[in-house]
Parts: C-alpha cells; sequence; structure tokens
C-alpha cells in the first residue's frame, strides 16, 4: 500500500497553512485619513511645490530614509519603474551595455533595454546565488557603463569584491533590493553600498502598499535626476535650470497618498517581522539541513539575509531522485495557505534564465543590442552561465514556509513532508521507474 500522497497515500497535512497578511487596523485607520481629507495625490508634472507629492508622500519618503541610513528616499508605483528611473538617472544610452543578474525577475535585465542599452548576463554565486565577481569581471568590456547587482531571495551579494571591480573600472553601481529590505552587509544596509538601491513594495514583498517601490541613495545629482524621471521631467528642467536635460524625459512613476499612508505604517513594522523570517528560517534550516543531500543556504556571518524565500540545493546523487520528482511528493504532503489556496509555497527552481527568455532568444527590440549605435556582441546562447543553468534546472528549490505567522507546529508539518518523502523514497524511486 502506498504511503506517499503523491500515490495515494495520506498526506501529513491537508489544514491550509495561515495567510501572510501583514495589513491590520493602522494601515486602515491612515487610509482613512487620507481618504477623509480628498486629497488622494498631490502630485504636480509643474516646477512647483507640490512637484514632488503630497505630504503623506513626503512623509514616507523621510521616514524610508531615515530607517535606511540613507540621503534621499524618493517613492514610485513600483520596484521595476525604480529600475527603469535609476537606469535613466546613471545616464545609461544606446551603445552601453550593463552587467545584469540571469537569475531574478525579469526586470532587472529589461531596464537596461528602456533607454538603449545592452544588457550582459553574468553568471551567479553558487552559493548565495548573486552575481559572481569573477563572471561580472570577465564580462566587462569598453562599453561597461554599470552593474545590476540583485540582492536575490533576501540575501546580499559579495558587495566588496563588486564594489572593487566597479572603482577599478570606473562603473555605476545599482543595488536591486525588491527582495532584501534592511538585509545587511558588513553593517550596511543593501542599497546603500552602491550608487543607488531601490526597493519593492508589491503585495507579496515583505511589506507591501499594493504596488510602489522606493529609491535611495547619498547622490545630490542621482536624486535629481531621479525626482525628474519619476515626474514629467521635461516639463521641469527649465524652470528648475537643471542643466543637463540627457535622459530627463519623465514618466508618470508617482505613488498616491493612500499607498504612502500605508508605506508608513508597514515601515513600523518591518523590523519585527524580518525577525520573525530569521527565526522561522533558522529553524527550517536546522531541520532540512540533517538531511543527507539537502543543502541549507549558506549565509556569511558578516552579512543579514532576510528571507524573502529560503533556498536550499538538492543533490540527486545522494537522495537518489531528481529534485522535481522530490519536490512533486513533498508538496503532496502539504498544503498552501489562505489567500494561496492554488499556489504551493514550495517549488523547484526560481524563474528560468532570463536569457533563454524569447525577448532575447529573438532579439525582439528595434534598440538595445539591434542598435546601430552598438559596437559589442553580446551572446544569449544556452550555456553561457552555467551555475544559473545547474541551480535552476537540477538543484535549487525555495519555499515560503518561514514567513511570520507561521508557528512551530506549522513549520513542523513541513519538516514532516520533508522526512516522510525521504523515508519513503524507494516508494518513490519505483514510481519514477513505472512512469
Amino acid at each position: 500500500m502506498a504511503k506517499l500522497a503523491i500515490n495515494g497515500g495520506t498526506p501529513v497535512r491537508t489544514k491550509l497553512f495561515p495567510a501572510y497578511n501583514t495589513i491590520g487596523q493602522e494601515e486602515k485607520q491612515a487610509v482613512m485619513k487620507v481618504l477623509d481629507s480628498g486629497n488622494l495625490s498631490q502630485f504636480l508634472g509643474a516646477w512647483h511645490k507640490d512637484f514632488y507629492g503630497g505630504p503623506t508622500v513626503q512623509q514616507f519618503e523621510k521616514n524610508w530614509a531615515l530607517a535606511f541610513e540613507s540621503k534621499y528616499a524618493i517613492s514610485v508605483n513600483s520596484n521595476t519603474s525604480g529600475l527603469f528611473t535609476a537606469i535613466g538617472a546613471l545616464g545609461i544610452k544606446p551603445g552601453d551595455e550593463v552587467i545584469v543578474s540571469p537569475y531574478t525577475m525579469s526586470a532587472s535585465a529589461l531596464a537596461p533595454i528602456i533607454y538603449g542599452a545592452v544588457p550582459v548576463f553574468a553568471d551567479v554565486d553558487y552559493d548565495n546565488f548573486g552575481l559572481n565577481p569573477e563572471s561580472i569581471e570577465k564580462c566587462i568590456t569598453p562599453r561597461t557603463k554599470a552593474i545590476l547587482v540583485v540582492h536575490i531571495f533576501g540575501n546580499p551579494a559579495k558587495m566588496d569584491e563588486i564594489m572593487a571591480i566597479a572603482q577599478k573600472h570606473n562603473l555605476y553601481v545599482i543595488e536591486d533590493c525588491a527582495q532584501a529590505p534592511m538585509a545587511k552587509y558588513k553593517d550596511r544596509y543593501v542599497g546603500t553600498i552602491g550608487d543607488i538601491g531601490i526597493f519593492s513594495l508589491n503585495y507579496h514583498k515583505h511589506i507591501h502598499t499594493g504596488e510602489g517601490g522606493v529609491i535611495i541613495t547619498n547622490n545630490d545629482t542621482i536624486a535629481e535626476r531621479s525626482h525628474l524621471i519619476r515626474n514629467h521631467g521635461e516639463n521641469i528642467i527649465e524652470p528648475k535650470g537643471v542643466e543637463n536635460a540627457f535622459n530627463t524625459f519623465g514618466y508618470n512613476f508617482r505613488m498616491t497618498e493612500m499607498e504612502a499612508a500605508v508605506g508608513i505604517e508597514q515601515l513600523k513594522k518591518l523590523p519585527s517581522l524580518i525577525d520573525d523570517r530569521i527565526i522561522n528560517a533558522n529553524f527550517i534550516a536546522n531541520e532540512l539541513g540533517k538531511i543527507d543531500g539537502i543543502i541549507a543556504p549558506n549565509i556569511e556571518t558578516f552579512s543579514k539575509h532576510v528571507y524573502y524565500v529560503q533556498a536550499f540545493k538538492f543533490k540527486k546523487d545522494i537522495i537518489g531522485v531528481d529534485r522535481n520528482t522530490f519536490i512533486n511528493a513533498v508538496k503532496a504532503e502539504i498544503p498552501s495557505a489562505v489567500l494561496r489556496e492554488d499556489t504551493p509555497l514550495i517549488g523547484a527552481g526560481y524563474v528560468k534564465p532570463i536569457y533563454l527568455q524569447p525577448l532575447y532568444q529573438q532579439r525582439a527590440t528595434h534598440c538595445s543590442f539591434n542598435c546601430e549605435k552598438y559596437k559589442g556582441t553580446v551572446d544569449y546562447s544556452k550555456g553561457i552561465c552555467p551555475v544559473t543553468e545547474k541551480l535552476h534546472f537540477e538543484e535549487l528549490f525555495t519555499h515560503e514556509y518561514m514567513r511570520p505567522g507561521m508557528s512551530k507546529t506549522d513549520m513542523e508539518d513541513v519538516v514532516s513532508a520533508f522526512n516522510k518523502v525521504i523515508e519513503n523514497i524507494d516508494e518513490l524511486k519505483v514510481a519514477t521507474i513505472k512512469s
């Protein structure tokens, strides 16, 4: 008789895990205050005191800058628009190259293309999954203008080595911190180490405003140019007396007063939410790390990982079945969560390496890598980032069971599911052979 749920046995658990919901009465009251005022947005796309937005937006930005020890914080309507703004603010143009990660959300690599530049994919580090400094060095050409670092999963990249490379070659460093708010590298918040950092306030991040994002920088010029790009900069250049108009054609990347009101309250909760994530992640890492063939994430002693998700590596040669088969068996033993009923909290791999997307395989853009101003060559063929491909297609799996709200009993059920599959691995091997 089958014991594994994937083969018809009884699962470890059927009750849904708790929802991850950080919105409470504080946010409701803050939004109602804005609604009662009737002032839902106060931005003007003209050189005026309201060019910088209303009082709630400006208060949120002040609070964020203080919390992250940054001179400037500029709110935007998404991390994606923040990335686009960063590329423009740094003066990136057609013919330039920006080194990017192949293993992250697609917008990180798309950002250079928006301004006609060419994304060049460096491989990731096998242990922390951020950009590999040695691979970055190999990608640099006379056309390279910036390195766009992603602190993936909440784990800081190797910033000392990356900043040394940037200084050596006179390159900008952009930090995509969408998954890493308040992560630290050697006592510095990520986002404050390079020239500009961007954070996400999308609904499934640590904290959120529904949609939203924040840019931080200590550079006066970058801050000014970011403000211009966020809010119709083409109207502002002349009356404000901006001398360099390059790349300052403006978008509407503005945050509303209601979103900012939510953000102010969410920011207050962020430290404790991160503490809970770390405690839960440590428990799961300790328990799953006891299984031969499952390798817990490597965290440098000087880094603070804030766990957007928790990533493990899986060794087929030790466990005896491939990763996808194993993870599917675990999924069958435990449910998803309230509000996430149809979306598992665990998955094999993360995202398909970005350069394998049709946009890159078909070179489907008029400018960027097809631009007459681009004098280089760029390779998007399979195999250019072997570590990324090995992790994605064979070894890496991620989960969200360390989210705040998960009790120790909840997490013990997760561990039991893994152990049950391991204890009945022969049953899984037989089923795999038959299929």
